[in-house]
């Protein structure tokens, strides 16, 4: 599950990304300056910061400079060219102005994550998925992979800890494919599990009956 700081200080607008982020199953950790939000970085493995920039002590863009190694997503009142410039230039990922479009908002984050884990190669007990070559390492067998294929495992991947709803996993593999609908991704599923079986085993790709899929512990 993916960990995302929130930096805001206006509670209202704090409620709304802190409800509208774990409506989505995102981890959530919350900051209501930018002091407290740079101790909560230093302890913690952030995956993404949705950050105001008029927030109390250290301010947005002072906190950009300092923490620009992750990816960060500014929210802000500030609608001058010359503010925007400035923080992607400090370092921000994407710059969005209040009021924000929650759909909006949520296809910006999807994307700066996707963008953070698509070059990490993905490894689970004796499977290894290799970002740059869309294809999976079992036991140092190479198994090749379609595009689609490669989509959801990826995804289980990134998500072992956790059942991954239907409808979910197809949000999710939508970013790189879009070939696949719900009928079908019974059939990708099944052509994976075949291919893996043939080098192992373990049965890595569980059903969950009436839920989705997993990736067995």
């Amino acid at each position: 599950m993916k960990t995302i700081l929130i930096v805001e200080d206006d509670s209202s607008i704090h409620k709304i990304l802190e409800e509208m982020l774990i409506s989505e199953r995102y981890n959530i950790l919350n900051a209501y300056s930018g002091t407290e939000a740079l101790m909560i970085i230093e302890k913690n493995n952030i995956d993404l910061i949705l950050l105001d920039l008029m927030i109390p002590g250290l301010s947005g863009e002072e906190l950009i400079g300092k923490v620009n190694y992750l990816p960060i997503i500014v929210i802000s009142a500030k609608i001058n060219t010359e503010d925007k410039v400035n923080c992607l230039l400090k370092g921000a990922n994407d710059y969005i102005t209040k009021p924000f479009d929650k759909n909006e908002l949520l296809a910006r984050i999807k994307v700066q994550l996707r963008m953070n884990s698509s070059n990490k190669d993905l490894e689970y007990n004796e499977l290894k998925l290799l970002s740059d070559k869309h294809t999976l390492l079992i036991n140092e067998n190479k198994v090749n992979l379609t595009k689609t294929e490669y989509a959801i495992l990826k995804q289980l991947l990134l998500n072992t800890k956790e059942v991954v709803t239907k409808n979910r996993l197809l949000d999710l593999i939508s970013l790189d494919t879009e070939d696949c609908n719900e009928e079908s991704l019974r059939v990708h599923i099944s052509n994976l599990r075949r291919k893996i079986r043939k080098y192992t085993d373990i049965e890595y790709i569980e059903s969950v009956w009436g839920i989705g899929f997993k990736i067995k512990e």
